[in-house]
This record gives C-alpha cells, structure tokens and sequence, in this order.
C-alpha cells in the first residue's frame, strides 16, 4: 500500500477518516473482537512494533535507562528516545493504558488465585463450593458483591 502524507488530505477527509477509525476501537466490546480487529487490519510485524513501542513506554516509566531497554528489546536509542519524547509531550495515553493495564492485571491474577484456590481441597473456597448449603450466607453475600452492573450482563 502506497503511503499517503497526512499534508496532502484536506482536513475534514482527514478528520473523517480518523474519527470513523477511533469510533470504530472504541466499539469493540471486549479482547477478542479487538484482537481480531487488528489482526485483520495490521501485519503480524506492525503488531510486534505498536506493542514493542508500548513496552518500551512501561519500561521508562518504569525508570529503565536507554541502554537496558535497547537489550532487553533489541530496538534502537531513536525508537526508544521517539517513545520517551511521546511519552512526555503526547496526549496521556500511554499513562492511562498503563494505569488501566495494571488494574487489569491484577483483576486477573485475582480471578486466577480465586480460581487456584477452588480447586484447592484445604481452601475455604473449595468448601463453600462443596458444601454450598453449610455457607449459604456465604455464598449469597459472594453472589450480591461479584454480581456485574445490569448494563454488562448478556
């Protein structure tokens, strides 16, 4: 595909065509329709460079220098040193996709520790499981706290 430069569309095409595109992300509903959105749209390599240039992102937040980062990831000072400029100068959203990454890690591993320790025999969890009716109580308070929004339920 040819490039085209940004400078040689008039401005509302141009604001048309990134507004549909944004508009279009922010309707995808969950990991895998986003997944499959983008492995339809970029190479397996354009991919690999977003996700290299948000690690790089993390890893200076993170207080890396240049040099470990170059390592650690093979890429060059000029692409870490053009993610430090964004990181510092762009709009906030490698901060805020971090934050919302670290509270979605940890949602996760919580799920998976509550998730290792029902199917642990000794756990509390597993008993509630097995014994539902001797933890009633239990299970009822489990069920109101963990209950989704009525807007996310399907």
């Amino acid at each position: 595909m040819p490039r085209s430069k940004p400078q040689q569309l008039e401005t509302k095409e141009r604001y048309t065509l990134l507004n549909e595109f944004w508009t279009t992300i922010a309707l995808l509903e969950n990991v895998d329709e986003i997944k499959n959105f983008f492995k339809d749209l970029l190479s397996e390599t354009e991919a690999l460079m977003l996700a290299r240039r948000f690690r790089i992102a993390q890893l200076i937040y993170a207080g890396w220098s240049y040099e470990k980062i170059e390592k650690s990831l093979h890429t060059s000072t000029a692409t870490i040193a053009t993610v430090h400029s964004w990181l510092d100068g762009g709009f906030g959203g490698y901060i805020g996709g971090m934050a919302r990454l670290k509270v979605e890690l940890k949602r996760q591993e919580s799920i998976q520790t509550k998730k290792k320790q029902a199917t642990d025999p000794s756990s509390f969890e597993y008993l509630k499981k097995k014994y539902p009716l001797h933890f009633l109580l239990f299970n009822i308070a489990d069920d109101v706290k963990y209950r989704l929004p009525k807007r996310l339920r399907k």
